[in-house]
């Protein structure tokens, strides 16, 4: 393992670390998660309403992970949580003033267009609705004052992706980005060309809800550049398409990615992915569920005035089996 490498696990697991205090202050002390502490919270609160409404794109299976962590935190809170999701930003403010309309207690949002939302956040925060920001939105939740944020700095992560890559000796790296202006993607492939020195890092733009048409855009642009080594996704989806990219154009171009799921891990265990950053997207859905629930029981915020980071962290050959087991529960 080389020095660069070595600095770049140990401040990721830092993070973590630090975040792991975080989490277990969330609500007062270590967590029960077992079906005791979910009867005491039931018996001891009342039963609040509140909505998670995410930029989730259908098929996308990081959300199912997100969703089952804020499942597990409104189980043990006594909440009624209602989903739901839209990859459309006027869609998703609309969900937003459906939530307020309904006069939910709280709502959890991802903010990857900030200003197309201003609107129904400020009328939620108008009726005296709390809300939370999650996944995405780092350098807009304080501004549109929410109460808290849960999730990673995408800056940061795709700067530490651009200097492993670089590390690992990378000279020209396909930046793949899902989804056009959503603010954490263009962070994190900026990240990436920072990390990499300014150069050696070249975006293409595919359309995320169609897999055929991923895979045949990837696949043509392999053919038409062979000097590109390492192809980097920013969704563990499209790292699995883009695996069958390399084989099918002949490429001998490496896979890294962003994010994570149960599939994506056996991909790092097989060695079809070298490696994944995982910004932990059960303890968002968890953590943002349970900081409304502290909130509105008792007026506790958790992160003193800024964001509580879940991320990132590097997945790879070195600590695959650790995490396997937890993504076979579905929390990793």
């Amino acid at each position: 393992m080389s020095t660069t490498r070595g600095r770049l696990r140990v401040a990721a697991v830092m993070a973590v670390a630090a975040l792991g205090l975080a989490a277990c202050s969330s609500t007062g002390g270590s967590q029960d998660t077992g079906s005791d502490g979910a009867q005491a919270g039931k018996a001891t609160t009342p039963k609040y309403k509140i909505t998670l409404v995410t930029h989730a794109a259908a098929g996308d299976t990081f959300w199912d992970i997100v969703r089952k962590g804020a499942e597990a935190a409104a189980a043990k809170d006594n909440i009624d949580l209602q989903y739901t999701s839209s990859d459309n930003a006027s869609q998703q403010d609309t969900l937003i003033q459906n939530a307020v309309d309904a006069k939910v207690d709280g709502i959890a949002v991802t903010m990857p267009n900030a200003s197309a939302l201003t609107s129904a956040i400020g009328n939620a925060e108008s009726a005296d609705i709390p809300v939370i920001g999650l996944n995405a939105g780092y350098n807009d939740w304080k501004k549109l004052g929410l109460i808290g944020y849960f999730g990673q700095d995408e800056t940061t992560a795709g700067t530490a992706a651009g200097q492993r890559l670089a590390a690992d000796g990378a000279k020209k790296v396909l930046c793949v980005i899902q989804a056009q202006g959503q603010a954490q993607l263009e962070a994190r492939c900026a990240g990436v060309l920072a990390g990499m020195g300014g150069s050696g890092v070249e975006n293409i733009y595919v359309n995320g809800t169609d897999s055929p048409s991923v895979q045949s855009t990837i696949t043509a642009k392999l053919q038409e550049d062979p000097t590109i080594d390492h192809v980097v996704t920013l969704g563990a989806p499209f790292a699995l398409i883009a695996t069958q990219s390399v084989k099918e154009s002949g490429s001998k171009a490496k896979v890294d990615t962003f994010d994570t799921s149960s599939e994506l891990v056996a991909a790092v265990q097989s060695g079809s992915v070298e490696w994944a950053i995982d910004q932990q997207p059960y303890l968002q859905g968890y953590e943002a569920i349970d900081a409304l629930w502290l909130y509105l029981t008792n007026g506790n915020t958790i992160g003193g005035g800024g964001p509580v980071n879940t991320g990132p962290a590097f997945i790879d050959a070195d600590n695959i089996a650790a995490v396997s087991k937890y993504a076979k529960a579905g929390t990793r």
